[in-house]
């Protein structure tokens, strides 16, 4: 095998002419020299230098080793650059995939501080509703994806075993009725209080959490309407279309116009968290992506 230090070697013997001229160009001893160039004649199975009275020649395979050996070295050193430039986090790319709710209010906010502290670290963002962005980060088609799970869910328990899994904050969900429903200005109400009611659903995972929730309650919700987008969900209940439960932090990013929020009771929490996996959480950028993340939900507890 041609190792990239025996070849800078050889190019310094081209260029000087001589194992002691070589040694002092590299910082080496004349020996060191001589014997590098033995071991990298061991590994290309042919001769590469020829004594010619005080000086070295190259012989023909020597040549066509050089002539090959610049592009070489100059590739790995370009290599070698980029990789302490990522390492160094004055370059790097990060992949996420991100929930909607999630892209709003705490992405914006990781983002722009990952770009005031590393300016040279892109991060492109998709989104997607777990599990299918679990799924895209298992299958490398990210590298960080922000997702939620809700306690007591099936499978909550072990489902993200096998990657890192950084949690960021614990969202509660909150009732969200028209402004001149009967519980507008309740205080609190509990989930069964809205048992005859309309019901609009959120996304899937979102859905299955609500009918667990209420058939837990003693009731199956009657559910008109479905849709992923929240702000639509928002201006159904708005409409006075139905009633709803979406996460605080999904509220955040809409404006509920004619529509109210309730505290709901007994409490109701999705776990929020950042997920990559294990190789991947030892590259800087994803490092880097993952802190601000942390800190950016920080600021919403």
């Amino acid at each position: 095998m041609i190792e990239a230090r025996h070849l800078r070697v050889l190019r310094a013997v081209a260029a000087t002419g001589s194992f002691s001229a070589a040694g002092r160009e590299l910082g080496c001893t004349q020996p060191a020299v001589s014997q590098q160039m033995k071991a990298l004649e061991a590994s290309v199975g042919t001769p590469l230098l020829i004594r010619s009275g005080r000086e070295m020649r190259l012989t023909q395979a020597g040549e066509a080793l050089v002539r090959h050996a610049a592009g070489i070295i100059a590739g790995l050193t370009a290599a070698e650059e980029e990789v302490a430039a990522i390492a160094g986090l004055r370059a790097g790319r990060v992949r996420l995939v991100s929930f909607p709710s999630g892209s709003s209010t705490l992405v914006p906010t990781a983002l722009a501080a990952l770009r005031a502290a590393h300016p040279g670290t892109r991060v492109s963002l998709e989104e997607a509703e777990p599990p299918q962005s679990v799924e895209m980060l298992r299958e490398g088609d990210c590298d960080v994806a922000l997702a939620f799970r809700y306690a007591g869910a099936a499978g909550g328990g072990d489902e993200w075993d096998d990657l890192v899994v950084r949690p960021l904050l614990r969202d509660r969900l909150v009732a969200l009725v028209p402004e001149r429903h009967r519980l507008a200005r309740a205080g609190s109400v509990a989930i069964g209080e809205l048992a005859r009611e309309p019901w609009i659903a959120g996304c899937p995972r979102c859905r299955g959490q609500l009918v667990e929730v209420c058939e837990g309650a003693g009731f199956t919700p009657r559910i008109d309407f479905a849709t992923d987008d929240y702000p639509a969900v928002v201006g159904l209940v708005g409409a006075g279309l139905g009633v709803a439960v979406l996460p605080q932090l999904a509220i955040e990013s809409v404006r509920p116009r004619g529509a109210r929020t309730v505290t709901l009771e007994p409490a109701v929490r999705r776990e929020i968290v950042a997920l990559t996996l294990p190789d991947l959480a030892q590259v800087p950028a994803v490092a880097a992506t993952l802190d601000q993340l942390e800190r950016a939900a920080g600021r919403k507890q």
